[in-house]
């Protein structure tokens, strides 16, 4: 991993992270134009605040104790709602076209953060097919606390949630996979759970104790699996595979290697969980090493790189497809890869997804329900400042990661982000210092502008060549799960049937319980305990 230290750019020292991560807020309303930059440059710190706190002065723009800028978002209320269950009508956002790629997010926030926005995830679709009445291809990139209800708000139902890539296996990226994986073959996915992730960290832990743990991706996928057993088997009364499935090959998916499950289940059975290893310290020097999936039949390739967080072995993604290219770097500070990445030789990427933390006085203030950065204890501030610094990208180090990518992406989401008008004009200020930026204008009215937005839970953007279109969820919070979406074929018979019984129907749900303490029910027309029919 050498290379991070001999191409690292020099114009972004951990003096200038700080200070600039801690810019004065200044009153610029949210979703407004910035008129007075010429364009993307290196800022000065000292020349562009007097303060290093996010204080600012009193007024109705900026003040950290106004309850409306806590608690709400505005931009993300103006957009268009996208309503997937209903019929579909001027108001609402059109179907997925043949073209077109669509990222949903499902989480967005940083971890303890509010009911307003969970824990990290994605879904992306690629291109509208008119004869199985789908898109091409779907991805969930990384599944984080809560996202769960978030899925099933939206319409989008297990089978659909096959193929799962996670940047790293913080919990906050990741723990939503345990509802995933167990529920969806008692749903409609009745085919195996891919999983994609890093390798081993290959870090000693401690230094000079030799004692390296393999916290990879397989080694996860491998507990995880034995962790739901008693799940797993007390719902295998239910089919969970079906005939004919193909299964997919090393070929067929252009993966690194041919998948196999972990455990002992059978390849084919919903259960099987599979992971794909990545490298995690290729990102792409020798052509091919970095590819976690490149599937010939829907077109999509998806590659991956290393990203700073934490411990190594996170990663970022870049996905293309059709001429249209979105990257997700996860959780990073910021590096020479996501910045290379959306380079990309030259030619740019449509959307660009990167972190952003609030400065740490910002969030310590939150977290003790302060309004005045002065009133945070020094130590509750030192201590998420290493969060930060071992870990996350702060709002100027942002803005000035963003002025090195040319040409910029027509679209950049911050992301894992509390996400309020406070603090978005706080981070607004920030970025601005090295770019203009705008917020929700497609096309961009102004020559050699970011746009950039900032990222809501049930937030939908919808990418084509000719434009980029953001929208907003529009569901009920009290609906029931995704519709329900049968496989094409032929259920097989459950592993806990009744013995002189087969075919799907053939679950016996009695062979694992006892039921002599049972209080049995009766029938319809009777008058004693229950009825049988759930009345």
């Amino acid at each position: 991993m050498s290379n991070f230290k001999t191409t690292e750019p020099t114009g972004l020292t951990r003096r200038d992270v700080l200070k600039l991560s801690g810019l004065a807020l200044g009153g610029l309303a949210v979703g407004g134009v910035t008129t007075s930059l010429g364009g993307c440059n290196n800022a000065q710190a000292d020349d562009q605040c007097t303060s290093t706190s996010c204080t600012c002065p009193d007024g109705p723009t900026c003040r950290w104790d106004d309850p409306a800028k806590a608690q709400q978002y505005s931009y993300f209320n103006t957009l268009a709602p996208f309503e997937p269950f209903s019929t579909l009508t001027p108001s609402t956002i059109p179907p997925l076209g043949e073209n077109e790629l669509r990222i949903t997010f499902l989480g967005s926030a940083i971890p303890q953060h509010a009911r307003g926005q969970m824990m990290m995830s994605l879904f992306v679709e690629v291109g509208w097919d008119s004869s199985k009445q789908a898109p091409r291809d779907q991805f969930v990139f990384d599944c984080g606390a809560g996202v769960s209800a978030n899925y099933a708000a939206m319409n989008i139902g297990f089978g659909r949630m096959d193929k799962i890539f996670l940047t790293h296996l913080h919990g906050d990226h990741m723990s939503d996979l345990i509802h995933i994986y167990c529920f969806g073959p008692s749903s409609d996915r009745k085919s195996p759970l891919y999983l994609w992730g890093p390798g081993p960290s290959g870090v000693e832990s401690p230094p000079g104790s030799g004692k390296y743990y393999d916290d990879g991706t397989k080694a996860f996928c491998a507990n995880l699996r034995a962790a739901c057993r008693w799940h797993t088997e007390s719902f295998s009364f239910q089919s969970t595979s079906y005939t004919p499935y193909i299964r997919p090959t090393q070929t067929s998916w252009g993966l690194p290697y041919s998948p196999i499950p972990v455990g002992d289940d059978a390849p084919d059975d919903s259960y099987a969980m599979v992971p794909i290893e990545l490298d995690w310290t290729q990102y792409g020097k020798t052509p091919g090493d970095n590819v976690a999936y490149h599937n010939p039949i829907t077109g999509v390739k998806i590659t991956h790189f290393p990203v700073i967080h934490d411990r190594k072995g996170s990663v970022g993604y870049k996905l293309e497809w059709n001429g249209l290219s979105l990257i997700y770097t996860g959780d990073t500070k910021p590096e020479i890869h996501s910045r290379d990445q959306a380079i990309n030789g030259g030619n740019g990427v449509d959307v660009l997804i990167h972190e952003m933390v609030v400065p740490a006085e910002i969030w310590a203030m939150k977290m003790l329900r302060l309004t005045d950065p002065a009133e945070v204890p020094r130590e509750t501030v030192q201590q998420l400042q290493t969060v930060q610094n071992s870990s996350h990208t702060p709002q100027g180090a942002f803005g000035y990661l963003l002025s090195q990518i040319s040409p910029r992406p027509r679209l950049t989401v911050a992301t894992h982000f509390p996400t309020t008008d406070d603090t978005v004009a706080c981070a607004m200020k920030s970025v601005q210092a090295h770019c203009k930026v705008i917020q929700g204008r497609d096309p961009l009215p102004q020559e050699n502008a970011a746009r950039i937005t900032w990222s809501a839970d049930l937030m939908v953007i919808t990418v084509s060549r000719n434009q980029i279109r953001e929208f907003k969820g529009d569901v009920a919070n009290f609906g029931f799960a995704a519709t329900y979406q049968p496989p094409p074929g032929t259920l097989n018979t459950p592993k806990y049937h009744y013995p002189d019984q087969s075919g799907p129907t053939a679950g016996d749900p009695y062979a694992q319980i006892d039921l002599s303490t049972e209080i049995p029910a009766c029938g319809c027309n009777d008058t004693c305990n229950y009825r049988e029919d759930g009345y």
